[in-house]
């Protein structure tokens, strides 16, 4: 467990941290990229911390890979390269950098070190977890294949390195559809992620899937009445929705896709409003890149990628702590199923 107390205590002797109305007009290149959601006296208190964050990068030879769903200080400020759990996979196989900072939960840094074993690579908080990683095991895989002997298993990234391992292939909600539809086999497994398998199962009617009963936090929590609900009210507005979402809620949605498709959508589009049906800060990391898009309607917020902030990352490169550790033979093995979805999808791109 991490002391706060004494890590800023530590941070503060090592740099000059106070919030700095000067230091954040002089970073108003940066500051461009997010002033639509977050004010000058709030980037006044980041400014010193984004600072110090790219100094310590380049001293130390790291490189930050950030998810779509930090926030925008993270997104925007510190970032290397931002992107969807797929797209982080690939550019961690590109990364030249000793050190890999994820900011995003533990699985993606796992994922990772299971791409690059010769690298250091550094998780702001180990604690940041995901609950559909949570909601699968190894003994959950083989359960699966006991019931249907023969089917290979599609497992979501959003799970451990020892559940990949036991894996044929993985997936993301970039590829899912197009990982099953290439699987010979008429019926597949897929894990952990009931909603991503259902929505699969929609749209890859071929294919007799059958799933895992796991969900993700935050996108559970919508319904296909909410979304009724604000159509209604504004039936303008194009409802954009993440395939984590239960199929009800996909159904009422304009547009189902990965957090890059979504960006995607938005930037072919550019719909005077958008309701994005995901998490919270996908809204906000986007807004200055569309100024004509008025982004409204209820999100929610993943208690577990708001786990990490600019302290933690700060404190993470300053001290070299919160390492992530992948056991070489799982790791082994995990990198297969992850390479094999890689390929796949390269295959797909050409």
């Amino acid at each position: 467990m991490l002391d706060f107390m004494a890590i800023r205590a530590q941070l503060a002797e090592a740099y000059d941290l106070a919030p700095s109305l000067t230091l954040a007009q002089e970073m108003a290149d940066i500051h461009a990229r997010m002033d639509r959601v977050v004010p000058l006296p709030d980037f006044a208190r980041y400014a010193p911390y984004i600072r110090a964050i790219n100094r310590l990068k380049a001293e130390k030879n790291a490189v930050i890979l950030a998810h779509n769903y930090m926030t925008p200080e993270i997104y925007h400020g510190v970032a290397d390269v931002v992107g969807d759990s797929l797209q982080l996979a690939i550019e961690a196989t590109k990364v030249e950098a000793d050190t890999i900072v994820q900011c995003g939960v533990h699985f993606m840094a796992e994922t990772s070190k299971i791409l690059n074993p010769q690298k250091r690579v550094l998780i702001p908080d180990v604690t940041a977890g995901c609950s559909l990683a949570e909601s699968i095991t190894p003994e959950g895989i083989a359960e699966m294949r006991a019931k249907y002997p023969g089917a290979p298993v599609v497992s979501y990234v959003n799970t451990t390195a020892e559940v990949k391992a036991a894996s044929d292939i993985c997936c993301t909600s970039a590829n899912a559809a197009q990982i099953v539809a290439a699987l010979p086999e008429d019926t597949v497994i897929m894990t952990p992620d009931q909603y991503l398998a259902q929505n699969v199962a929609r749209d890859v009617p071929q294919k007799h899937v059958v799933w895992w009963a796991g969900s993700c936090i935050v996108h559970e929590q919508y319904t296909a009445q909410d979304l009724r609900d604000f159509r209604a009210a504004h039936p303008q507005t194009h409802i954009i929705a993440h395939p984590e979402c239960p199929p009800d809620v996909v159904a009422e949605a304009d547009y189902s896709g990965s957090t890059s498709g979504i960006i995607e959508y938005v930037a072919r589009h550019h719909p005077r409003e958008a309701m994005l049906v995901t998490e919270c800060s996908m809204a906000s990391n986007i807004a200055d890149a569309y100024p004509g898009v008025e982004f409204v309607g209820p999100c929610n917020m993943c208690p577990y990628m708001k786990k990490i902030s600019l302290e933690k990352i700060l404190w993470t490169l300053h001290s070299g702590t919160e390492e992530v550790t992948v056991d070489p033979d799982v790791a082994a093995k995990a990198r297969i199923a992850v390479e094999r979805m890689i390929a796949l999808s390269k295959v797909a791109a050409q």
